[in-house]
C-alpha cells in the first residue's frame, strides 16, 4: 500500500502516475545516456537471450554427427573403394536426407526466431528521466526498471520504488504467498509482479542473475522430452544391440568362411549391414516436427518447445481461463446501478467522479478498470493519498482521496460476493445480472480507510458497476471441436461462478448451467479431483487454486493443458502438461507457456492439435515401415550365417528397395494430413506390427533365395538368385506399404502405384537392369517369386488382424 501526501506537488502530465499525477519530487531519473554507453563498453549488459533457438551449427551437428551416420559413413567409404558407384548409392541417399533435415530445421529456426521477436516483452527502463521500452538484452547494470502487474523480473535488483508492490517468487522458492516489497528489498529474476507497481535497480545482469541459467536452459529450442522421441531412442538402442553381433557374424561368414571374390564378399557384407540401420526414422521425425513449427508459425502460433505440438495432441482435459480466452480482453460499462433507498441513495454524478478517480489511481489498469476509465473520465481536482492495488487473491482494489474541497474519502472496488455480507439485497441483483453473463463490480465506501482490520466488514455499498464482456466469435466453434474430440473443457476463472457459467452457456459448453463456486471445493486433492471430474465451470478461483486444480486433474491420470493470459494464470500454466498463453497476455504468462498464440485467437488451438496428431499418427506409420526393414535385414543376416550361404543382395538392390518401399513413401506419409486421435504406447504399437511383418518378409525372401539356389546353376547363377530374391522382397515390402497406407485416399493409392511402376521400369529398361544388376532369368523362378510373395501377403493380412486383436494399442 502506498501513501501520497495530499499536499505534495505532482505532475499532472505523467500518464503513468495515479490520479492527476504520481511522480513525487524524489522520483529517480535513472541512468543517463552516457552512463548507459559506458556500461555497454564495459560489457555490463544483460546478454542472456530471452528465447534461444538452436544455432545453425547445433542443427548441422545434430543432423550430421549421429551414431548411425557414422556407421553408414564408414561403410560408404569402404564401398567407394571396392565396388561400383551403384553399390555406394546408399551414401548419397544419406547425404540428401541429412541435407533435407538441416534445411527444414533451419526453416523452423527462422520461423521461431522471427515469431519470438514479435512476442518478446520489452521491459520499461527509465533513462534520463524518460520511460522507454528496450529489449531484455539491452538492459545494463544500474538501469532503473519500471514494473507492474504481470511483468516478469528479468534481472536481479534492488527495489527502488514500491506502490503496493507484491511479487510472486514461487517459481524460484516454492513459497505460494506473494511477497510485499519495500524500497531496499531484493527482487530476483524469474519472479513476477502480481499486484501494485514500482521500479527496481538492476544489480546483477546477464549470466550472473539468479535465474538466468535456469531460464536460458528452460527456454531453449528443444527436440526432446516427448513420447515419440523417447520411444524412437528406445527402439534404436535395441536395434544397435541387435546389429553388432549380427554384423560380426555376417562379416565372418562372408569374408572368412565363404571362398568368394574379396570385393564381392565385402559388397555383400555391407549390403547386409546397411539396411539394418533405420537411418531415416530420426530424420523424418525431426522434419515432421520442424514442418509443424513452420505451418503453425504461418498462423501466428509460436511453439516455444517443439514437443508441445505432440503434447497438445495427447491432452484429454483443457482448462480455460474465461477472460482473454473465451472473452476478448476489452469490456464495456453497460449500467451503473446505485444502491440505497430514497434519500440514502448517493448522487450519481458524485459516484461517477469516484469511479473516474479510482480508475486513474491505478497506473496499470486491468480490463475491468480500463472500461471504467473509458466510461468515467477522471475528476482532475481529486488527489490520491493512499492506494491499494488490485490482487487476484484479494478480489478488490481501493484508493483514498483528498477531494479538493477539504473532504477525504476512501473507496473499495471489487467482487460483490467478497465485499458484501451474506444475505445482502444487492447480492440478489448481482446474481440476476450474472445469470445474463454480465460482470458486476461493487463500489463501496471504506469509512475505516484502507489499513488495518475490518476494511471489508465496515464497507458501505454504494453502487453496482455492470460490465458487458465481449465474447470471442471463434470460442464456441473451438469448444465444439474439443467436445467432438473427447477433450473435456474446464472453465476456471476468478470471476463470479454464475457469471462465468452464463458466458460458457452462451458458447454452448455442456454443464455450464451447473457452475461451481471454487470457495466450496474440498481442500483434499483426491476429493477436489472428483469434484473437478464432475463439474465443468468454476468461479471465484484463486491463483493457488488454479494450480491445485491442475495438479488434482493430473493426479487422476489426465493430461492437462491450461490456457490463460493473466498473471493469475502463471502458476497453473507452469504446472500444466502444456501451457498456452495469448500473445497479449502478461510477460510472465508468455515466459512460462510452451505455446503462445500471437494473434490472440483461441481458434488456433485446433490447428496445434491437428499438427500434433499429424506428427504422432504419421511417425507411427513411418516407424513401422522402417522397422519392418530392420527386422527382415537382421533376420536375413542371421539366416545367411546359419546356412553358410552368400548374402543374397548387393547394396544397390537394397538401396532401390528402400527408396521405393520406404524412403519416398515415408516422406509423403510423414507430412500428410492425419486426424487420428493420439494414442499412448508408441513403442508397443510400432513393434507389434514391425516384428511379425519383418519376420514374414525375411523368411519368405530367404526361402525364395534357397529355392533359386537349387534351380540356377553356372556362372550367372548368383545374379539370377539375387534377382529372384529381390523381386520377392520388393513385392512383400510393397504389400507392407499398402497396409501401412490405409485408409486409402486417391493420393495414397497413387503413391503405392507409382512405387510399383518405378520398380517395373527398372525391370524393363535395359540400362537400368544393368545399373542395378537386376535381370530375371527364365519364367519359372520369377513366377515362383510372385507366388511366394502372394502367400506372404496373405500371411501378413492374417497376422496384421490377429495382432490387432491380440495386442490392442
Amino acid at each position: 500500500m502506498t501513501h501520497i501526501e495530499a499536499g505534495a506537488e505532482l505532475d499532472p502530465g505523467d500518464p503513468g502516475d495515479p490520479v492527476g499525477a504520481t511522480p513525487m519530487p524524489s522520483r529517480a531519473a535513472g541512468l543517463s545516456g552516457a552512463e548507459v554507453a559506458e556500461r555497454v563498453a564495459r560489457g555490463e549488459v544483460n546478454d542472456v537471450p530471452v528465447r534461444s533457438s538452436r544455432s545453425v551449427a547445433d542443427i548441422v551437428r545434430a543432423n550430421v554427427f549421429t551414431r548411425f551416420n557414422a556407421i553408414i559413413g564408414v561403410l560408404w567409404v569402404i564401398m567407394l573403394c571396392v565396388a561400383p558407384i551403384q553399390d555406394s548409392l546408399f551414401g548419397f541417399v544419406i547425404l540428401a536426407n541429412t541435407g533435407i533435415g538441416i534445411i527444414q530445421e533451419w526453416r523452423a529456426k527462422q520461423t521461431l526466431d522471427s515469431l519470438a521477436v514479435i512476442g518478446e516483452a520489452r521491459p520499461t527502463v527509465r533513462r534520463d528521466g524518460v520511460a522507454v521500452g528496450v529489449s531484455t538484452s539491452e538492459i545494463v547494470l544500474g538501469d532503473l526498471i519500471e514494473i507492474g502487474p504481470g511483468d516478469k523480473i528479468v534481472v536481479d535488483g534492488s527495489c527502488a520504488e514500491a506502490d503496493g508492490l507484491e511479487i510472486d517468487e514461487s517459481l524460484l522458492t516454492g513459497e505460494a504467498d506473494p511477497v510485499l516489497k519495500q524500497p531496499g528489498d531484493e527482487v530476483m529474476s524469474g519472479s513476477f509482479v502480481v499486484a501494485g507497481g514500482g521500479a527496481f535497480t538492476a544489480t546483477k545482469v546477464g549470466r550472473e542473475a539468479y535465474a538466468a541459467q535456469l531460464a536460458e536452459e528452460a527456454s531453449r529450442f528443444t527436440l526432446v522430452h516427448s513420447e515419440l522421441r523417447t520411444g524412437i531412442s528406445t527402439i534404436l538402442k535395441y536395434v544397435q544391440w541387435m546389429m553388432i553381433p549380427t554384423a560380426l557374424g555376417l562379416i565372418i561368414s562372408q569374408l572368412v568362411v565363404k571362398d568368394n571374390d574379396l570385393k564381392d564378399s565385402i559388397a555383400r557384407t555391407v549390403g547386409g549391414i546397411v539396411p539394418m540401420v533405420p537411418e531415416g526414422l530420426v530424420l523424418l521425425t525431426s522434419v515432421a516436427f520442424a514442418i509443424g513449427v513452420i505451418r503453425l508459425g504461418r498462423k501466428q502460433c509460436l511453439v516455444q518447445e517443439l514437443p508441445a505440438i505432440e503434447g497438445l495432441a495427447r491432452v484429454d482435459t483443457v482448462c480455460l481461463d474465461k477472460t482473454g480466452t473465451l472473452t476478448e480482453g476489452g469490456m464495456d460499462v453497460s449500467e451503473l446501478r446505485l444502491l440505497g433507498d430514497g434519500g440514502a441513495a448517493p448522487d450519481e454524478a458524485y459516484v461517477r467522479k469516484v469511479l473516474g478517480a479510482l480508475g486513474e489511481s491505478d497506473p496499470r489498469p486491468n480490463a475491468s478498470l480500463q472500461a471504467i476509465i473509458d466510461a468515467y473520465p477522471d475528476s482532475v481536482d481529486w488527489r490520491v493519498t493512499e492506494a491499494l492495488p488490485f490482487s487476484s487473491a484479494r478480489k478488490y482494489s481501493g484508493a483514498a482521496f483528498s477531494e479538493g474541497n477539504g473532504v477525504d474519502s476512501a473507496w473499495l472496488l471489487g467482487a460483490p460476493d467478497v465485499l458484501l455480507p451474506e444475505g445482502h439485497p444487492a447480492l440478489a441483483d448481482t446474481e440476476e445480472l450474472n445469470l445474463q453473463g454480465l460482470r458486476v463490480l461493487l463500489l463501496a465506501r471504506a469509512p475505516k480507510g484502507l489499513e488495518g482490520s475490518g476494511i471489508v466488514e465496515s464497507a458501505e455499498p454504494t453502487a453496482l458497476v455492470v460490465l458487458e464482456q465481449r465474447l470471442r466469435p471463434d470460442a464456441g466453434d473451438t469448444l465444439h471441436y474439443f467436445a467432438e474430440q473427447n477433450v473435456r473443457a474446464k472453465v476456471i476463472s476468478g470471476d463470479n461462478a454464475v457469471s462465468v457459467g452464463a458466458v460458457a452457456g452462451k458458447l454452448g459448453l455442456e454443464g455450464a448451467d451447473q457452475a461451481v463456486d471454487a470457495r466450496t471445493l474440498p481442500k483434499d486433492p483426491a476429493e477436489m479431483a472428483d469434484a473437478l471430474d464432475e463439474g465443468t465451470v468454476f468461479g471465484r478461483v484463486t491463483p493457488q487454486q488454479k494450480r491445485d486444480m491442475v495438479s488434482a486433474l493430473q493426479a487422476h491420470g489426465h493430461t492437462v493443458a491450461m490456457t490463460g493470459d493473466g498473471v493469475n494464470d502463471v502458476l497453473a500454466l507452469k504446472d500444466a502438461d502444456i501451457g498456452v498463453s495469448m500473445g497479449s497476455g502478461s510477460e510472465a504468462t508468455r515466459a512460462v507457456a510452451q505455446i503462445v498464440l500471437l494473434n490472440n485467437s483461441f481458434a488456433t488451438l485446433p490447428s496445434v492439435v491437428a499438427e500434433g496428431r499429424r506428427v504422432i499418427g504419421n511417425i507411427t506409420r513411418v516407424a513401422t515401415l522402417f522397422l519392418v526393414k530392420t527386422v527382415y535385414s537382421v533376420l536375413l543376416a542371421l539366416l545367411v550365417v546359419c546356412f553358410q550361404v552368400e548374402y543374397p543382395f548387393l547394396p544397390r538392390h537394397l538401396t532401390l528397395l528402400s527408396t521405393l518401399t520406404i524412403g519416398v513413401p515415408a516422406f509423403f506419409l510423414a507430412l500428410a494430413p492425419n486426424k487420428e486421435r493420439a494414442r499412448p504406447n508408441f513403442v508397443r504399437r510400432v513393434m507389434r506390427y514391425a516384428i511379425p511383418g519383418g519376420a514374414v518378409a525375411g523368411i519368405a525372401t530367404f526361402a525364395m533365395y534357397l529355392v533359386a539356389r537349387h534351380y540356377y546353376e553356372g556362372t550367372g547363377a548368383l545374379a539370377a538368385e539375387t534377382s529372384s530374391a529381390t523381386l520377392t522382397l520388393f513385392l512383400i515390402s510393397m504389400w507392407v506399404l499398402a497396409i501401412i497406407a490405409r485408409p486409402y485416399t486417391w493420393w495414397r493409392v497413387g503413391l503405392v502405384a507409382a512405387m510399383g511402376l518405378g520398380f517395373l521400369l527398372v525391370l524393363v529398361v535395359p540400362w537400368l537392369q544393368e545399373f542395378f544388376a537386376l535381370r530375371l532369368v527364365g519364367a519359372v523362378m520369377p513366377w515362383t517369386a510372385v507366388g511366394v510373395a502372394v502367400v506372404a501377403a496373405g500371411v501378413l493380412e492374417v497376422l496384421w488382424k490377429w495382432v490387432g486383436r491380440r495386442f490392442p494399442a
